[in-house]
């Protein structure tokens, strides 16, 4: 049985480079502090235990890919926008199946654990294979950052790295991506 994955249009596309245009959708997500890989292996465990209603009431939820992961500034009320900083803090975000709506999702038992509905939006991408290291995702988050200026393109926010494979995956088949939304242009 195929994963379901978020619905997006295809705009562009150059080698490992896309832009597309992806739907609305919902996301269930944790914040930690630490390395990249830690936070990335720490924070699947509390979505984990929501979709799979461990840690509540109700049925499970279906799992999809990607798993999310981006940097975020330590603030008091977390924003979509994602940065950098010196606490190195870290947002882990599952993607919620297509079929539910705020409204239609239990509520997560774990205070750690928030739904965040997004809004439809425009992102260049860059696919990558093998391990996540810190090393990889600097060099494609970097490329990512040139391709879209060579382009003449407006970021918003920072890069999101997206994972799709579980951890078995044998390194030349995984499947990353690195995500930056951009303004839209017409």
């Amino acid at each position: 049985m195929a994963t379901e994955e978020p619905a997006f249009t295809l705009v562009k596309k150059d080698g490992s480079f896309e832009i597309r245009d992806y739907a609305p959708l919902i996301v269930a997500e944790t914040t930690l502090n630490g390395s990249a890989e830690r936070a990335r292996n720490a924070g699947f465990q509390p979505l984990a235990d929501y979709i799979f209603a461990k840690d509540r009431k109700g049925s499970t939820i279906a799992m999809t890919a990607p798993v999310t992961q981006a940097s975020r500034e330590q603030i008091a009320m977390t924003a979509p926008v994602t940065q950098r900083s010196e606490g190195n803090s870290w947002t882990i975000s599952f993607t919620m199946p297509a079929s539910y709506t705020m409204e239609t999702l239990p509520a997560p038992a774990n205070p750690n654990v928030r739904l965040i509905p997004q809004a439809a939006r425009r992102m260049a991408v860059i696919r990558f294979s093998g391990m996540a290291s810190a090393d990889s995702m600097e060099k494609v988050r970097i490329e990512l950052r040139n391709q879209v200026k060579a382009l003449g393109l407006q970021t918003v926010g920072e890069p999101v790295f997206a994972f799709y494979d579980p951890p078995w995956t044998l390194p030349f088949f995984r499947r990353n991506e690195v995500m930056i939304e951009i303004a839209p242009h017409d």
